[in-house]
C-alpha cells in the first residue's frame, strides 16, 4: 500500500511538469508571435514613411519644373514681343506711304495748265476738305506756314519734310498744319488737314517729293513712290 500510494503521489507532479512545460511553450509562441507581429508593424510603418516622403518630393519636383517652364515660356514670349515691336518700328522708319487715304488722282506732274506757270510740278490728291494728311515718310519738318510755308503764296498753307535719303516731300493748299519746324516726324504720322488754300481750283493735296526744300526741285512723285513699294 505504501508503493502505490508513492506512485500515486508522482503521478500528479509528472502533470505538473508536463503542464508547466507545455504552458511554458505556449507562452514562449505567444511571446514570439507578438514579437513578430510588433517587428511586422514597425517594418510595414517604417517602409510607408520614405514612400510618403518620395512622393510627396516628386511632387514638389515636378510642380517646380512646371513653373520653371511656365516662366521660361512667358520670358521667351515677352522677348519675342520686344523684337517683333522692334522690328515693326525699324520697318515703318523704313517705309514710305501715300499721304493720303481714299483719293482720287487728279493733276499728275508734268501736266500743263492755266494754274501753273510752268508744268505741274507734284501730284494731286483729290480729297475732301479736313482729310488727315499724314507724313509720307519719318524726316523733319523744315518748313510749315501759310505762303506755302515760303514757296509762294500759290501753295496756300504747305509742310516740307527732309527725310534721311536726301529728299524732301512737300504738302500744299492744306486747311490746318499740326506741326512745326524742328519737329520730328515718323511714317503715318499726321502732319496736317487738306484743304483748298492758294491757287487751287477745289479740294485737294498736292504732294510734291524734291530734292532740296524749296520750289524748283521736283521730281515725279508717282515714279518716286513706287521706287519705295508704294503703289498710288
Amino acid at each position: 500500500m505504501k508503493r502505490a500510494s508513492n506512485q500515486h503521489t508522482i503521478r500528479p507532479s509528472a502533470f505538473r511538469v508536463r503542464g508547466a512545460v507545455l504552458a511554458a511553450g505556449l507562452g514562449a509562441s505567444v511571446v514570439l508571435g507578438a514579437g513578430t507581429a510588433f517587428a511586422s508593424g514597425t517594418t510595414g510603418a517604417a517602409g510607408t514613411a520614405p514612400l510618403a516622403v518620395g512622393a510627396t518630393a516628386d511632387s514638389v519636383a515636378k510642380q517646380a519644373a512646371a513653373q520653371g517652364k511656365a516662366a521660361a515660356k512667358k520670358a521667351s514670349d515677352a522677348k519675342k514681343k520686344a523684337e517683333d515691336k522692334k522690328k515693326a518700328a525699324k520697318k515703318n522708319a523704313a517705309s514710305w506711304k501715300a499721304p493720303v487715304k481714299k483719293y482720287t488722282l487728279s493733276a499728275s506732274y508734268g501736266t500743263g495748265g492755266a494754274r501753273w506757270a510752268a508744268k505741274h510740278s507734284g501730284q494731286d490728291f483729290a480729297v475732301p476738305v479736313g482729310t488727315p494728311v499724314v507724313a509720307a515718310h519719318t524726316g523733319t519738318i523744315v518748313k510749315a506756314g501759310p505762303n506755302g510755308g515760303g514757296d509762294g503764296p500759290a501753295y496756300g498753307n504747305a509742310v516740307v519734310i527732309k527725310h534721311a535719303n536726301g529728299k524732301y516731300s512737300q504738302y500744299a493748299h492744306l486747311s490746318k498744319i499740326n506741326v512745326k519746324i524742328g519737329q520730328q516726324v515718323k511714317t503715318g504720322q499726321k502732319i496736317a488737314l487738306s484743304g483748298n488754300t492758294g491757287n487751287s481750283s477745289g479740294p485737294h493735296l498736292h504732294f510734291e517729293i524734291r530734292t532740296t526744300p524749296n520750289y524748283g526741285s521736283a521730281l515725279n512723285p508717282a515714279a518716286f513712290l513706287r521706287s519705295v513699294h508704294v503703289s498710288i
